[in-house]
């Protein structure tokens, strides 16, 4: 069932996405050659303590840290640790929080150093999904107009999408419905209502779609080794357009 929020409880919703959005103006001032994924996640952990917020990911279904940090060939779900980064990393830090009883939740992606320009283009093409996805989240549309929207965006461009890991519905709860993937039709599936939040987040690959988990059971990889890029907003559906609530 999607839960549909009123304006009211949209602005409720602000708070816990604003200090995920501010943790982002923080932390990149730290993300260079020599750091530690661990040093981030570190960090991420207190400024969001700092700003009244509760993290969660620390825990859910036994994950270690407070934040996701995946390097290069991970997609998602790395686990922070003292990893090194390296000139020419590419970085993906995905951050949770709870204010209020309401979640936020967003993902970011960054060069460390110099990148080369495949990489590069990775990066630019993945955060252009991710807008061209945004755009078509409007009252009375298809959530096949958004996902269409990134899986041709990234193939047009010679890049693949991820299927094995999903957005999701948000709210009182990090997981609601409805859970998708990043690849449809135009016009079809789930049609989009006003007071619907989820996420966006098109996670889009230089080679296959295909991902391999870790014995871990969190990391996941490109299959080929090949990297992996991701940019997240949470947003909701409103009768003015898509409003992005972890807006940095």
């Amino acid at each position: 069932m999607i839960i549909l929020k009123s304006p009211r409880e949209i602005e409720e919703m602000k708070p816990a996405s604003q200090i995920v959005a501010d943790c982002y103006r923080e932390v990149v001032k730290l993300i260079e050659p020599g750091i530690t994924t661990r040093e981030i996640n570190d960090f991420v952990a207190r400024h969001i303590t700092k700003l009244g917020g509760k993290q969660f990911t620390k825990g859910y279904n036994g994950f270690p840290a407070e934040t996701c940090i995946s390097v290069n060939d991970v997609v998602a779900h790395g686990i922070p640790s003292n990893q090194v980064l390296m000139d020419g990393d590419l970085l993906k830090l995905d951050i949770v929080v709870e204010y209020g009883g309401w979640f936020g939740d967003s993902c970011w992606c960054y060069a460390v150093g110099n990148i080369r320009p495949e990489a590069q283009k990775l990066m630019r093409v993945t955060k252009e999904c991710l807008d061209l996805g945004i755009a078509r989240a409007l009252p009375g549309g298809r959530l096949g107009d958004i996902t269409s929207a990134i899986q041709q965006h990234a193939e047009a461009n010679g890049f693949s999408v991820v299927r094995d890991l999903l957005a999701h519905g948000i709210g009182r709860s990090l997981h609601e419905e409805p859970s998708y993937e990043h690849i449809g039709v135009a016009g079809k599936g789930t049609r989009l209502k006003e007071g619907m939040v989820f996420t966006i987040e098109p996670m889009i690959n230089e080679g296959t779609f295909r991902i391999t988990i870790d014995d871990d059971q969190w990391t996941a990889r490109t299959a080929d080794g090949k990297l992996s890029a991701q940019y997240e907003h949470t947003i909701a559906v409103t009768q003015d357009g898509p409003l992005i609530l972890t807006a940095q």
